[in-house]
């Protein structure tokens, strides 16, 4: 047998650790003199600590280990384990795509501009509106009048906080005019249909958000910059239309360069 000075060395694990796993009920001496209160291992043990390290160089923790040595299946835990690898492995390249696309971007005016991130958007109960409008330009003229006649017959409902209210164009192709867009805003309830405005349940979804500051009128140069932001990162576009959330506008800013607006497309990994 083999005092565990001499053990260590032989398996390359040090004291501390063995007395751990001692401790631990995963790898107990063969015998311990309770006189001079030596730890002796045998060579069948090193062959024990050699599987115990195989499972630790995986990833597997110490309780993982005693329960496999306990009769766990080693299957169903190596298989979670390599399920979380893969997790953690696909999140890392996409920190690395990102960090690509950033740095391609750098000394752009569009990267100067703009920043793209991933975020959850809840699910939302909205009251909504579909309309064709002439121009854009009509759509701060449209929205009011559809909150207003919402008010009207539901005084007591509320927006939520913070508040978010989106449009959405319905067409599969760009249009300067007559254009199909619909308007949604974010309610605490369901309230009152208003003849052609409704209350419905809109579902979660995964999208690409970009800020942009400024007029309306340059919105196309935060779509140009997300939808290749989604091109060079692995992701796709869904069949839901693009978001244009209102976050600050003619309503409370009187300078059009603090205008805010968020643009959210839903996405998938490809």
């Amino acid at each position: 047998m083999f005092r565990i000075g001499d053990f260590s060395r032989l398996s390359k694990t040090t004291i501390k650790t063995l007395r751990y796993y001692d401790e631990e009920g995963l790898l107990k001496p063969q015998r311990v003199d309770f006189v001079t209160n030596y730890r002796y291992y045998t060579t069948e043990q090193l062959v024990q600590l050699h599987d115990i390290q195989s499972f630790r160089q995986a990833g597997l923790s110490v309780a993982e280990i005693k329960a496999i040595r306990s009769g766990r299946d080693a299957a169903e835990i190596l298989l979670r384990r390599k399920a979380e690898l893969e997790t953690d492995l696909a999140h890392t390249q996409h920190q690395l795509s990102c960090i690509e696309f950033i740095l391609s971007g750098r000394g752009t005016e569009s990267a100067m501009t703009y920043s793209a991130i991933i975020k959850e958007i809840p699910e939302y109960i909205v009251f909504s509106k579909k309309a064709c409008i002439p121009t854009y330009e009509t759509c701060m003229e449209l929205f009011p009048a559809i909150g207003k006649a919402v008010a009207e017959a539901n005084p007591h409902l509320k927006c939520v906080t913070p508040d978010y209210c989106f449009r959405v164009d319905l067409d599969r192709e760009y249009r300067d005019h007559d254009i199909n867009i619909e308007y949604c805003q974010a309610v605490e309830e369901k309230g009152v249909d208003v003849g052609d405005i409704i209350f419905k349940t809109i579902p979660a979804v995964t999208v690409v958000s970009v800020m942009h500051k400024g007029a309306y009128e340059h919105l196309g140069q935060a779509y140009a910059y997300v939808f290749k932001w989604i091109e060079e990162n692995g992701f796709e576009t869904t069949d839901e239309p693009p978001r244009e959330s209102y976050i600050d506008g003619i309503w409370n800013k009187e300078d059009v360069a603090d205008w805010l607006t968020e643009i959210q497309v839903p996405i998938l990994k490809k």
